[in-house]
């Protein structure tokens, strides 16, 4: 019987441990849930009652803890990689150019490949808005409200040759 105390001491050492690297509070509840089954067990004890005493706190701070972690936990999770971009402004920093599958802009203080949602061309230092992700790239649409100009006037640098054929890229 002896051992059983030393058992459930280190369960709830190793769940507050753990709980230190993951997120959410669970791991955090389960050692509360072997904490006092280890008061249980060094009190002399049956292991029933500290298996019942484990499940029923554990389960008792879980649901304890819920309303703590929602309010500290942000109610928006930021996305991951490219779609956390998504909704924001961006500044184009090399013209987007669908017909040659160019394209840049800076969101924050980071760059990513991006491709027009409408399909046209978008001049350099455009204020865009992030609208989705596509594979690695970014699609945006031109924020008008931020001045931003869609590349509608053709001139000799928007003219693509692809296999020997001459096309306008608005075309």
């Amino acid at each position: 019987m002896d051992t059983i105390r030393w058992v459930w001491t280190l369960m709830a050492v190793f769940f507050f441990i753990a709980e230190i690297f993951t997120a959410g509070f669970v791991l955090a509840c389960f050692g509360v849930g072997a904490a006092a089954a280890a008061v249980l067990a060094w009190l002399g004890f049956g292991p029933i009652v500290q298996l019942g005493v484990f499940v029923g706190v554990s389960v008792a701070a879980i649901f304890l803890s819920r309303p703590f972690a929602d309010r500290v936990a942000p109610a928006h999770h930021p996305g991951v990689g490219a779609d956390r971009a998504v909704g924001a402004r961006a500044h184009v920093v090399e013209r987007i150019d669908p017909a040659g599958g160019r394209g840049r802009v800076r969101v924050d203080s980071e760059e990513w490949r991006a491709d027009s949602a409408s399909g046209e061309a978008i001049a350099v230092d455009a204020v865009v808005t992030v609208v989705g992700v596509a594979g690695t790239r970014l699609l945006v649409r031109v924020d008008e409200g931020a001045g931003g100009t869609v590349g509608a006037h053709v001139d000799a640098s928007t003219v693509e040759v692809s296999n020997g054929d001459v096309s306008n890229a608005d075309a």
